[in-house]
């Protein structure tokens, strides 16, 4: 295979597997830190960089998840509660190896637009989903539950400006996954 043939079934063969399909088999923490490593060749314009990384793994990770679920129940009142919702953050923490909380970190000087910042550190966030892939480590982004509240910034110890972009759930599956569009390629593409 060449260079292109290579990546382009990495790319191809991602995907999104969530945490209650892995298998709880433990990745070791060298492989997540070459993940990283990768993440950190993401584009970014005027060298801001500004992907920041929180990492979780084992019982911390497990923890974490807990936490978010607290977070979730503490806020929002009795009446809007929703207890499957509750259980559903739980139940990620089931068969997980690490998690990953990834951040924007805003220029101080905001010096781009803040846009770029956020497209950057999803840039860092798809280079270690392919490089999970390219590992045979399952990921889920996830933005789901309380990633982007308030209450999650101040847990996490963010200022104002920074942005949670999501939470990276890593583990093994047993299962292999199909991929699929629903709309045509060219369907997306205008030549001029």
């Amino acid at each position: 295979m060449n260079k292109f043939e290579i990546i382009s079934d990495i790319i191809k063969k991602r995907r999104t597997v969530k945490p209650a399909k892995m298998n709880g088999k433990i990745i070791p923490d060298s492989q997540v830190k070459q993940l990283l490593e990768l993440a950190d060749w993401a584009p970014t314009h005027k060298h801001t960089e500004p992907w920041r990384f929180i990492v979780y793994a084992g019982s911390k990770a497990k923890e974490f998840v807990q936490q978010h679920a607290e977070l979730y129940r503490k806020s929002v009142p009795d009446e809007q509660f929703k207890k499957d919702k509750y259980e559903k953050i739980l139940g990620n923490a089931v068969n997980l190896s690490h998690l990953i909380v990834c951040v924007m970190k805003r220029d101080e000087q905001e010096r781009i637009p803040e846009i770029e910042e956020i497209s950057a550190a999803s840039a860092a966030v798809q280079n270690i989903l392919l490089g999970a892939e390219s590992l045979g480590i399952a990921g889920f982004w996830s933005t789901g539950g309380m990633t982007h509240s308030s209450l999650m910034k101040e847990f996490l110890g963010l200022n104002s400006r920074d942005k949670v972009i999501g939470l990276i759930y890593l583990g093994y599956s047993d299962s292999g996954y199909e991929g699929k569009r629903v709309i045509p390629v060219d369907d997306k593409i205008t030549w001029k």
